[in-house]
């Protein structure tokens, strides 16, 4: 049987770490809502195709930031507190991330 490692647990983060992912995902909503009018403006296929690249890359930043705060508080935490089973549920997400 296959381990899932979708979990339903929940983070208190700092107000600097919310605010900075916050601001982030806004960022992002501002560019796919730009695609968005461009696709409806019927704009040059290569310059919504650059737009998306823009999207992609930050979101892949956003991951990169979850994920380094993810394993410096909620990883670290549950190995100091013999936990180990967060290990394998880390490996998993990486998984998913690389796919």
């Amino acid at each position: 049987m296959k381990k899932d490692c979708c979990s339903h647990k929940t983070k208190q983060r700092s107000e600097e770490e919310y605010k900075s992912l916050i601001n982030r995902l806004n960022r992002i909503e501002g560019q796919v809502r730009g695609i968005r009018k461009m696709v409806e403006a019927n704009t040059y296929c290569t310059d919504i195709l650059t737009q998306v690249s823009a999207v992609n890359a930050a979101l892949n930043a956003f991951n990169r930031e979850l994920l380094a705060n993810h394993i410096r508080t909620c990883v670290a935490d549950d190995i100091r507190n013999g936990k180990d089973e967060t290990i394998d549920e880390l490996v998993c997400t990486l998984q998913k991330l690389m796919k």
